[in-house]
């Protein structure tokens, strides 16, 4: 009896040496303010594939942040996420970091804390950020110094304890969750019911929207409809839905948009590639503007073209082209003056270019870049204030090894077409695609070790490559391309 007594007075003491460094949730949230400073994604608007894996990740932290204060709740499994942190100096870390020639570093980290104060902490660590605000959120977040030499001595339960009462060891469960890596099939194996059950809760508004885009796109005689960030389906139908009212109650303002492609994203107007951007924010009012305003663009658009031209011809033929899914969403406006202070400062210098001898060649620019630089692709990528005698220089350097580039983007673009078709066949998937952030490479790597496993799991999914694990609220599986 004795036995017993003491260890319910000890468990006690271990509930109030707990609770005596507990954060609460909005505690945690003034703490974690830096990181939120460092990784929001509205302050990567002019990198749209770190600001896409930083919007995912965060909402996989928000849920775990979301359980860690729920009661009782006793079901962790590590959780692994990759954040892009704004930086313009390289800080030494232990955690896996790479940095980019563009003021951020990616940064890879996993979560297994059981408690808010130990995750926080966890978060701010990996990030490299000060921990010092912390102690100062709450008074209860850390121990009192008088009380240091007992709250802080580790209380260990004998084994018999756990073996007797059926309660798990924490210590032992934290043990094997960092013993145990997450692969594939056990991931797939956790969370398959689970999709299965949202995608058959969202397969009539799947049905839905796509009876919406095929109306819409037929009575505008629209090219395509699209958006820009990847929301749910029901928010996508009620956008669809707005953009119908509206067609019912203005008819006639909806003239110009045959043969146009039609973007849901965050601001209204016309984009650099020629498409109606219509503000998911924005009332009918000022989607009515966007259309009064379209012959007004279109001729916009006939001087940019036109600018586009005249720099072609400085350079030797290279073509300049914007590319949606690599560069960040600018208006029509934004890049046309992108190009005008280009074209200002190749006119002055009068580089000496052989007329079409870079016929052939790619080339996009870039505002936040300071030297140029050549992708895997095969386009030449071009700070817009970069040193004309210096990009000289790199182009003709650089002239073949791009020509071999793009007939390699064009080899690797068709073994990825046949890799998706293949593997969306063998496992008998509705739908296999990528988010914008994975590259042909990647997508073509993730598929070829996916043909090599036997994945029952699948069948009907809809399966994401992406760079982490995840199930979308609409039955989506996400996976990392480099899964294991």
């Amino acid at each position: 009896f004795c036995y017993f007594v003491r260890l319910c007075l000890d468990k006690i003491l271990l509930q109030c040496v707990l609770q005596s460094r507990t954060l609460s949730g909005a505690d945690a949230i003034n703490a974690l303010r830096p990181f939120y400073f460092a990784v929001h994604p509205d302050f990567f608007g002019q990198h749209p594939k770190e600001r896409e894996v930083n919007e995912n990740s965060l909402k996989r932290l928000n849920g775990y942040l979301e359980n860690l204060q729920k009661p009782g709740f006793r079901s962790f499994k590590p959780t692994q996420l990759t954040f892009y942190v704004r930086e313009r100096e390289p800080n030494s870390s232990n955690v896996q970091e790479s940095f980019s020639a563009s003021g951020f570093r990616a940064v890879s980290f996993t979560l297994h804390t059981r408690d808010l104060l130990s995750t926080v902490l966890d978060i701010l660590n990996s990030c490299s950020l000060s921990t010092e605000h912390v102690q100062s959120l709450n008074v209860n977040s850390q121990p009192h110094k008088e009380a240091k030499s007992t709250v802080n001595r580790p209380i260990k339960w004998d084994k018999t304890y756990y073996s007797f009462t059926g309660f798990k060891d924490p210590e032992e469960e934290l043990e094997q969750a960092q013993r145990v890596e997450t692969t594939l099939l056990s991931w797939l194996d956790y969370n398959e019911a689970s999709a299965v059950k949202k995608l058959k809760k969202s397969l009539p508004l799947r049905k839905e929207l796509e009876r919406l885009k095929i109306e819409l796109s037929h009575e505008l005689q629209l090219s395509d409809i699209r958006w820009q960030r990847s929301w749910g389906i029901a928010h996508r139908c009620s956008q669809l839905h707005s953009l119908g009212r509206l067609v019912q109650q203005r008819p006639e303002i909806l003239e110009n948009v045959k043969g146009r492609t039609v973007v849901f994203t965050d601001r209204s107007g016309m984009s650099a590639a020629g498409h109606i951007m219509l503000g998911t924010t924005d009332v009918h009012h000022h989607w009515t503007k966007i259309f009064e305003r379209l012959p007004n663009y279109y001729k916009l658009q006939k001087r940019l073209l036109l600018l586009e031209d005249r720099i072609s011809q400085l350079l030797g033929g290279i073509q300049v082209i914007y590319i949606e899914e690599l560069q960040p969403l600018l208006t029509l406006e934004e890049y046309f003056e992108l190009l005008n202070s280009f074209y200002n400062r190749l006119h002055d210098s009068r580089l000496p270019f052989h007329p079409r001898s870079l016929r052939g060649l790619q080339m996009i620019l870039e505002s936040d870049r300071y030297a140029p630089s050549l992708h895997e692709f095969g386009h030449f990528m071009i700070p817009t204030i970069c040193d004309p005698a210096a990009l000289q220089w790199f182009i003709f350097a650089k002239a073949q090894e791009a020509r071999e580039n793009l007939k390699r983007k064009e080899e690797m673009m068709i073994t990825e077409k046949e890799l998706i078709n293949t593997s969306t066949e063998r496992f008998s998937l509705d739908r296999l695609y990528k988010e914008p952030s994975v590259s042909s490479a990647q997508m073509i790597d993730c598929c070829k070790r996916l043909l090599e496993e036997s994945l029952p799991y699948l069948q009907g999914m809809h399966l994401c490559v992406s760079h982490f694990y995840s199930v979308l609220q609409d039955g989506d599986l996400c996976i990392p391309w480099n899964w294991k």
